[in-house]
């Protein structure tokens, strides 16, 4: 940033910490439906609870295709008994080494960062919490938004 020298210094306003907020997430390609999850870690326990509330917001009568990343917890053996009793209704698909460009809901999180997170100052973790809770509830029914930034051509 360039400042002219007569000016004051403009005095940017951070908060020195390394908290964040994690969200599971998946959205249907199709129309744009995201399903999130909140989570403090990441684990297989977690990426479970994700899957099975995914389950639940599957379409009658359809088999769900999940694309995921190679992270350590989506091959975890825990996830392989209920892969096995779920398999008439969810397949995961893995993408190749370090490739999250293919990844759909990355670039639904690159949105998100854009228009909730971008030039702003949260002084608190509950306002940045508070901020993309804002932007899920917006999209939480099926939107062109999603539909168009995730569709596949």
């Amino acid at each position: 940033m360039w400042i002219p020298p007569e000016e004051v210094d403009p005095i940017v306003l951070h908060a020195p910490t390394r908290k964040s907020i994690g969200v599971f997430g998946a959205v249907r390609s199709g129309d744009g439906y995201l399903v999130t999850n909140r989570s403090k870690k990441f684990d297989a326990m977690t990426f479970l609870s994700f899957l099975q509330k995914l389950v639940r917001h599957r379409r009658q009568g359809r088999k769900m295709v999940v694309v995921l990343d190679n992270a350590r917890w989506h091959h975890a053996k825990l996830l392989r008994p209920w892969l096995r009793r779920y398999r008439h209704k969810l397949k995961l698909v893995f993408l190749p080494p370090y490739s999250p460009e293919l990844n759909t809901v990355e670039r639904v999180w690159k949105l998100t960062r854009t228009l909730c997170t971008h030039n702003r100052y949260f002084a608190e973790i509950e306002q940045l919490n508070q901020a993309v809770s804002n932007q899920f509830e917006a999209w939480r029914k099926p939107n062109n938004t999603l539909r168009r930034l995730c569709a596949i051509i």
